[in-house]
């Protein structure tokens, strides 16, 4: 991120200097896919792509603020907050959920750009969110709590946005380590940090299709979940182990929620593994864990496209691959691959070119590093 220019952006447009620099991150989920909602768990990372504000706090309860990206600016009152259905929304729901947990804000002006992709499943609104807390939290003086501003932001979310995500992108955003993956538990909340494996490069390979049918299938899916789950008698799949799945899902449930719930079952495994293969610095075994998730997204959960499938493939055919994944929610967006630092620009170039020949469509490729979640910038 070029913060000169951020700086100099601020200045131009408010006519003063800024005094606070705060960033977000994206992030990308590593393996634990749908098992979120399924009281489960998830291994995301905080990505290297970011929500930046630079501002300088107001002395009165306005919020205004400049996106860069959007070339437009919005503003609103923190003691009169009214809906509406623009991008401020997100900032404004923010403000919401904060005062209404019993925060004191103060008003800010500040200028925003983010490097997030957006609509490629890297929760570019989740990294909005948490850079909009972050600013409030330094302008208005409160202490930084990340889980606890990850929950608020969740709630902004689906409250106040109307969109029903879980609490992964919104903890990855606030709460990762740099050179550390996020481990959480959906139930309880609990996270540990899990180090990334030494000389592995992070590669996202965006497909370049969107997620046409998402909502329809979103919803399917989870009802599908919830019913294997009261077939089993139990809160949620989290709570069925595999041997249970293997021994109980032949005596009538129905084909379709077995598979769904074999999904889920086995995802759950799979991360609690992936957690400790990372501890362990086991490379090889994470990558054969990333290619049993992907197959089994393929296969029994059913919410990968042509696209991904392609796309994984190409990955996997590199020598320097360790094991590739679609990740997000599915029908589209993004897979994540493992891939040996020293081959990464080597990786890029030759999957680019294989998926470009099989499926005529052109793929964004970014290399990515672990970051740290929300923070103040210091120079």
């Amino acid at each position: 991120m070029n913060i000169q220019h951020l700086k100099q952006s601020f200045a131009s447009y408010f006519n003063s200097e800024s005094e606070i620099i705060v960033r977000a991150p994206g992030r990308v989920n590593l393996i634990g896919e749908h098992t979120d909602y399924n009281d489960g768990f998830v291994l995301p990372m905080a990505i290297d792509r970011a929500v930046w504000l630079a501002l300088r706090p107001r002395d009165d309860k306005t919020v205004r603020i400049f996106s860069l990206d959007l070339e437009t600016d919005s503003a609103f009152e923190l003691n009169s907050l009214a809906k509406g259905n623009d991008w401020i929304e997100y900032p404004k729901s923010i403000a919401y959920e904060l005062m209404k947990a019993g925060y004191e804000l103060c008003g800010f002006d500040a200028v925003m750009t983010g490097d997030v992709p957006r609509g490629a499943g890297l929760s570019s609104s989740a990294a909005v969110e948490l850079a909009v807390a972050r600013a409030f939290a330094e302008v208005s003086g409160f202490a930084w709590d990340a889980p606890k501003m990850a929950k608020l932001s969740q709630k902004a979310e689906n409250e106040w946005v109307g969109v029903n995500c879980g609490i992964m992108d919104q903890m990855a955003s606030a709460a990762c380590k740099e050179g550390h993956a996020l481990f959480l538990d959906c139930r309880s909340l609990e996270i540990q940090h899990a180090p990334l494996p030494k000389s592995v490069s992070i590669v996202i390979l965006d497909t370049s299709t969107r997620r046409g049918l998402v909502d329809s299938a979103y919803n399917e899916r989870r009802s599908q979940c919830e019913e294997a789950a009261r077939w089993f008698g139990v809160k949620a799949l989290r709570d069925v182990s595999v041997e249970e799945f293997n021994k109980r899902s032949k005596d009538g449930l129905n084909e379709l929620a077995a598979k769904r719930a074999r999904h889920i079952v086995t995802e759950n495994t799979r991360v609690l593994e992936a957690l400790e293969v990372m501890k362990a610095g086991n490379v090889k075994r994470l990558g054969e864990l990333f290619i049993a998730s992907h197959n089994s997204l393929r296969d029994d959960f059913e919410v990968t496209n042509e696209a991904l499938n392609v796309m994984v493939d190409c990955a996997l055919e590199q020598k320097s691959c360790y094991g590739a994944r679609m990740t997000g929610a599915g029908f589209g967006g993004c897979a994540v691959a493992l891939v040996k630092e020293e081959n990464a620009t080597e990786f890029v170039n030759a999957v680019s070119v294989a998926y470009r020949q099989r499926s005529n469509m052109e793929a964004a490729v970014y290399v990515c590093k672990a970051s740290e979640g929300a923070s103040l910038f210091c120079e």
